[in-house]
């Protein structure tokens, strides 16, 4: 015994209860979404752009700081004039520095064969995005007094 059902597409009962309530609160969920979506990727790029300005910054800071090492390094000071670490030119990554003399004093109490220079290193770096940093560092150097 084999029977058949056949049932209509779509029932006359149903067709009137579909208000497209379905589609509405899935246009609702997919604008939510993509204003969820719009958001992390604003956010994202903020945060790269934050990462980026910090390396730089850094990037700065160890410009200013070489230029003191070339300072010291070079060991070349004058109580005369002071003395200048030029810039390079180079628009993204540069740095310079002043060395100036300030003041001697005695070196070891009442000694007076040495004397201590007193000298003072104003350094600046510069990085990309106009970044900048600027250094001061003083220290001495024991010698002979003239």
């Amino acid at each position: 015994m084999n029977t058949q059902l056949s049932f209509p597409a779509n029932p006359p009962a149903l067709r009137g209860a579909q208000t497209g309530a379905t589609l509405i609160v899935g246009l609702v969920l997919l604008l939510v979404l993509t204003v969820v979506g719009v958001s992390g990727m604003n956010m994202a790029t903020m945060e790269i752009t934050m990462a980026a300005n910090t390396q730089f910054q850094q990037d700065a800071f160890q410009a200013a700081e070489d230029a003191i090492d070339i300072v010291i390094g070079q060991r070349v000071y004058s109580t005369d004039v002071p003395r200048t670490v030029a810039f390079l030119g180079d628009p993204n990554y540069d740095r310079s520095a002043v060395t100036t003399f300030r003041t001697t004093t005695n070196a070891f109490g009442n000694s007076l064969d040495y004397a201590a220079f007193h000298f003072d290193i104003q350094a600046v770096g510069r990085g990309p995005r106009n970044a900048s940093s600027q250094h001061n560092q003083s220290f001495y150097v024991v010698g002979r007094a003239l």
